[in-house]
């Protein structure tokens, strides 16, 4: 059986660019390593460039660890990273009130949007499974 297709090599690549700050591994649900590449530009750039040939298989792994369903990782993503601050993402996935909550606050003040860098794989993937009815 194949692995489901959850993330975007493309999307994948497009991070990359920004790699240096860690975004391509968050989006791949690697926060802890994501954290590290922010705080020290990619691991001193030099895990940066390496990453450029992991991330097939960043996102084969993405593919086996995360369930696909009617919310999509791509959209929530992009949503995540260009209008976090506006909560957009967190309305798309149906969470009303904290998407509106950080309309008014900047997404609580920039904390919520760390939070949600480190968890969104998995609140998505929450998400799917509740509305495939496990």
């Amino acid at each position: 059986m194949q692995p489901a297709d959850t993330h975007s090599k493309i999307i994948g690549y497009l991070l990359w660019i920004f790699g240096f700050l860690g975004s391509h591994r968050f989006y791949y649900g690697k926060p802890v390593t994501g954290t590290i590449w922010f705080f020290t530009l990619g691991f001193f750039l030099i895990g940066w460039i390496i990453d450029l040939f992991l991330i097939p298989s960043m996102d084969r792994q993405a593919g086996l660890r995360f369930r696909d369903g009617g919310t999509s990782y791509n959209v929530a993503w992009i949503l995540l990273t260009f209008l976090g601050v506006f909560g957009v993402h967190r309305m798309y996935m149906g969470k009303w009130i904290t998407g509106i909550l950080y309309l008014l606050t900047g997404g609580l003040f920039l904390i919520g949007i760390l939070y949600d860098f480190w968890t969104l794989n998995e609140q998505v993937s929450i998400k799917n499974t509740e509305s495939a009815g496990y």
